[in-house]
């Protein structure tokens, strides 16, 4: 028997929904950005994009929105899906649009409509919200209980048109989509594509979905579109981390309720339309993303993309140190997302364009064609200011240098098999099996002579050879591990004092080909304390990859939080702006502050406080604004000096309660003191060398430098 609810039955989704937008939307009084939507074929500059969709479908034509809300933590924390839930009910729809719910994944549900600890399915249409079925508790993470709800829709719903929309965290290429809370499993891109494949026929030009659409973290990749192609028209996915606003489900389904002949192209552009709006009002647009992807372009990317890994392996294997550590700062430079560093954990993801925009120099015949097949794939998005250079889908680039996740990307299917190559070259310092035979019989030159000519002459690529199309990479890791990157050498680097008092090194060329990056790490020295505290790295030194001389600009000022010197990572560097991570805790809970700095205006924006990383790889939605009242401790790292131990551990140093809206981050005299100053030294693979310290000690308006 059906549970049948009326609008008055969602007074607590209603009151959940007060809360929880009152506490998301009370901002640190950060500014609201700008947001550009984009597109390959018509954009006004400073605005929004001026492409239009039109419509592909009768307006009497019948449409299903599958929905596989997995609450997790968001749901059970925050009451996130419940928020969502009473957006979708606020919308009127007509008798030929339908939504179907299948919830799950959640310790608690913070409404009194979805039971805990079962699954439950609901439909909403235009009668109301109501229960089809309570079943025994299953693992949102697992592909069986997805492979239920598809047979499920299938077998009980007509319609003309589809769509799916994935809901919870999401973990880029290697770690999936939606974590079940109770379990910790998540699907893998490998499930997606084998659940839809157990329900549905992989048809290019049918696919049984309008849209697959991703209301999480991370999931604009292209080994995600690739997982999914044959089973949808487009796919809509974030390449940066999602907000916890999400998706704006009165905008988007309230879109297609007022015209059901839309097509997939224009409900995906309403899609990231009112996604922003919703960013805009809940002020986290700064560094959000969303973008749509036709998926019919996606063989043609495949191609374009598998040829820019072969030229990257033959380069690779012409001057291996020469062409990774080049490669690798190419990706430093390029737009990464997630965060990328050290303290906050690695999601190893890259703008698939921008890199390729990095390499031009070294991977000229290929660079090209990869930015116009993305070019072409993407076909709308929408991003903050501080996420510009984003061309809407992703890759896997290896940032950590881990085996933990190059064994992730491996297992991926879909993944081109010249970049699984690369990626094994890059970590485990030599060739697969099976790629040394396709590069020794000259396929890799005969192949790359074939796109030069075909680039030459205007005409497509031909597809990759079948000796190349058709390989997988299977083979395990190497019994020894070939480490082409050793910087122990770069251990304690003498450093050198010029006429003005600027510490600086120089690298030989061979040095040079040994790194990804040169950054530097500031600590502050306290003899009488016994300790050294770390202040964090920062991209701020005059380098010069020309001359291999790397010189430091110290100035005797670092970051400060409402006049607290703080511990800063930096993430990525852009023309315009740089990101940093800077750990604190916000009210007890240990978090990373996001913070820019902007060339344009020089100065810093607090973008919001997140946690790192979970245990599943999962990406944490929330962005905390700052306010006041809010209490911070700001976290350091440090070692005693009279310890043999050069292990780091994190200290707790100020703790103070924020006074304003508004609080402060700026740059600040460090004040009188002594402050030690290394270069540090990092390998594509993530290792990394500190060079001689250089001591400055800061008295008044005089710093001296030295070095023992």
């Amino acid at each position: 028997m059906l549970k049948y609810f009326g609008r008055i039955g969602l007074t607590v989704i209603m009151l959940v929904t007060l809360v929880f937008a009152s506490a998301c939307s009370d901002s640190g009084g950060e500014q609201n950005s700008n947001n550009t939507a984009t597109n390959n074929k018509s954009t006004t500059s400073g605005g929004k994009s001026a492409v239009s969709f039109g419509n592909d479908y009768k307006k009497d034509d019948t449409w299903l929105v599958y929905w596989y809300l997995c609450g997790t933590d968001l749901e059970s924390g925050n009451g996130a899906a419940t928020l969502d839930l009473s957006e979708l009910v606020e919308v009127q729809l007509p008798p030929n649009v339908k939504v179907l719910i299948q919830t799950g994944g959640t310790t608690e549900w913070q409404n009194e409509v979805i039971p805990d600890g079962q699954i439950t399915r609901l439909v909403y249409d235009n009668e109301d919200l109501k229960i089809l079925q309570e079943l025994p508790d299953a693992d949102m993470g697992s592909q069986s209980t997805l492979v239920d709800f598809l047979k499920y829709g299938k077998d009980n719903f007509q319609a003309d048109h589809r769509v799916f929309v994935f809901w919870d965290h999401g973990g880029g290429s290697v770690y999936g989509i939606c974590s079940d809370e109770r379990t910790g499993n998540a699907l893998s891109l490998n499930d997606l594509t084998q659940a839809f494949g157990k329900v549905y026929q992989a048809d290019a030009d049918k696919p049984p979905f309008e849209i697959i659409g991703f209301d999480a973290c991370l999931m604009a990749t292209y080994d995600t579109a690739a997982s999914i192609y044959g089973f949808c028209r487009y796919m809509v996915g974030s390449e940066e981390v999602e907000p916890g606003n999400g998706w704006n489900y009165t905008g988007w389904v309230g879109a297609l309720a007022k015209n059901p002949a839309m097509g997939g192209a224009a409900l995906g552009k309403s899609i990231c339309d009112t996604f922003m709006q919703g960013c805009e009002e809940y002020q986290t647009d700064d560094a959000a993303t969303l973008s749509v992807v036709d998926m019919s372009k996606i063989p043609r990317l495949n191609v374009a993309y598998e040829y820019f890994g072969l030229e990257a392996v033959k380069s690779a294997r012409r001057d291996v140190r020469g062409f990774f550590s080049t490669y690798g700062r190419g990706a430093q430079r390029a737009e990464n997302y997630g965060g990328n560093t050290r303290q906050s954990g690695y999601f190893n993801m890259v703008d698939l364009a921008d890199l390729a925009k990095q390499s031009q120099k070294i991977l000229p015949s290929t660079y090209q064609n990869l930015i116009a097949a993305i070019d072409d794939a993407v076909v709308y998005k929408v991003h903050g200011d501080y996420r510009a250079k984003g061309s809407g889908l992703s890759g896997f680039y290896s940032y950590d240098g881990g085996e933990e996740s190059l064994v992730g990307y491996l297992n991926i299917d879909a993944a081109p098999f010249s970049q699984k190559v690369l990626y094994y070259y890059l970590i485990y310092g030599e060739l697969p099996d099976e790629a040394a035979k396709v590069i020794d019989d000259g396929t890799f030159e005969k192949t790359l002579a074939q796109v030069s000519e075909s680039l030459a002459q205007g005409t497509p690529e031909p597809a990759p050879p079948a000796e190349i199309e058709n390989a997988q990479l299977t083979q395990p890791a190497p019994a020894q591990r070939i480490d082409n990157f050793s910087v122990s050498s770069l251990e304690d680097l003498p450093v050198n004092v010029d006429d003005n008092g600027s510490a600086f090194v120089k690298l030989t060329p061979e040095q040079m080909d040994l790194l990804s990056s040169v950054h530097c790490q500031l600590t502050y020295i306290s003899v009488e304390d016994d300790i050294i505290l770390y202040l964090g790295s920062d991209a701020n030194i005059d380098a010069n990859w020309d001359t291999g001389i790397f010189k430091d600009n110290f100035q005797a000022v670092w970051p400060t939080l409402d006049g607290h010197l703080v511990y800063m990572e930096i993430v990525s560097e852009d023309d315009d702006y740089n990101l940093y991570n800077v750990p604190i805790k916000l009210n007890g809970v240990e978090c990373n502050l996001q913070v820019v700095y902007s060339y344009k205006d020089e100065k810093y924006h607090i973008l919001g406080a997140r946690k790192g990383i979970d245990d599943n790889g999962m990406a944490d939605r929330t962005l905390i604004k700052l306010k006041a009242g809010d209490q911070i401790t700001t976290i350091h790292y440090g070692t005693l000096i009279s310890s043999d131990d050069d292990d780091l551990i994190p200290v707790d140093v100020d703790t103070f309660t924020i006074s304003s809206a508004n609080p402060e981050f700026k740059d600040e005299d460090t004040g009188d003191g002594i402050f030690g100053y290394c270069f540090e030294f990092v390998s594509p693979t993530d290792d990394s060398a500190l060079s001689q310290m250089v001591t400055f000690t800061v008295k008044g308006d005089e710093i001296t430098t030295s070095v023992e």
